[in-house]
């Protein structure tokens, strides 16, 4: 989240949107809603407590050696007319897709 709110500017200034959907419940034990109360994010931050929009785009996580019932960490880049233009899917929660790689993808839609 720090990483995207660091280059926020960088996404407004190719015309680009931002919004981090988040899989977890959004009062439960990791606290999402107080964390995001305690921050002030320029973008919006959803929950996908039913995990429904993580198994429509493919990156739920159903079981694994490092978590289970979320989602890989992902990064979308959907172009105007709606359509994913550029996917970046992390293998485990300790990786997240490139900031710079998803600012690239956004430059070459333009």
């Amino acid at each position: 989240m720090t990483q995207l709110e660091s280059s926020y500017g960088e996404f407004t200034k190719r015309g680009a949107g931002l919004v981090v959907i988040a899989a977890q419940k959004i009062e439960g034990m990791l606290r999402g809603k107080e964390y995001i109360q305690k921050h002030d994010y320029p973008f919006p931050v959803l929950f996908d407590e039913s995990r429904s929009v993580t198994r429509a785009y493919g990156v739920y996580h159903r079981l694994g050696v490092d978590a289970f019932n979320i989602a890989h960490p992902a990064s979308f880049v959907l172009g105007p007319d709606g359509r994913v233009s550029w996917i970046a899917i992390s293998p485990n929660q300790a990786e997240r897709p490139e900031t710079e790689d998803i600012l690239k993808a956004i430059t070459e839609m333009i």
